[in-house]
């Protein structure tokens, strides 16, 4: 059996950072997913492509994903193929995201709706195109997950993730002290303990 490692980054990542995961899955070729799309209608068929043809190479696929990375590849055609997924700081309610971006925004719904668009002082364009996409296309998900969560994220609640987590069946590890983006020296050697814990090796 020829077993791939799927690695898809968040916003401001690279796909070199499927390197990190080598180590953790020296049975596995890994693979860094280079997307471009910048909205979930788009990451739709650029992932789609990528599931298809990684899957025509690899008898079973685990996916690794990051924050909004982890929102685009569960909404892609494709993710069937995919017999393990381990989601680190993964956007999983996005409209209660925007809404709280709207809110620190102190910016109505109405106000968006109107406008189109709407910059915030914090560096996010908020799209009411979006937010209706969002709304039109619930996340649906079946594969079998583990989610690490970091106590201190500021993007999801922990209500939000114990929702997704409970709705899905996926467990949930919480890193009391963890952010969203894991990347100091102890978030990442919490990541890697908390990925050979689940795959049995610790």
């Amino acid at each position: 059996m020829k077993k791939g490692l799927l690695y898809i980054h968040g916003k401001g990542g690279t796909a070199r950072e499927a390197e990190h995961y080598r180590p953790l899955f020296p049975d596995c070729d890994v693979t860094g997913l280079d997307y471009q799309s910048r909205t979930p209608w788009d990451a739709r068929d650029e992932f789609r492509r990528f599931f298809d043809a990684f899957g025509a190479e690899h008898d079973h696929i685990i996916l690794v994903a990051n924050s909004i990375g982890a929102f685009f590849a569960m909404h892609a055609p494709g993710v069937g193929r995919i017999a393990r997924a381990y989601l680190i700081s993964p956007v999983v309610d996005m409209e209660r995201l925007i809404l709280d971006m709207l809110r620190w925004a102190g910016v109505t719904e109405r106000a968006l709706m109107e406008q189109g668009t709407i910059e915030t002082a914090f560096g996010e364009t908020l799209s009411w195109e979006y937010l209706a996409w969002v709304r039109g296309h619930p996340v649906s998900w079946t594969v079998p997950t583990s989610i690490l969560y970091g106590g201190n994220d500021h993007l999801q609640s922990p209500d939000t993730i114990q929702a997704f987590a409970s709705r899905v069946g996926a467990d949930v590890t919480v890193m009391e002290n963890g952010e969203h983006w894991f990347h100091t020296a102890e978030q990442m050697s919490f990541l890697d303990d908390w990925i050979l814990r689940k795959r049995g090796i610790l």
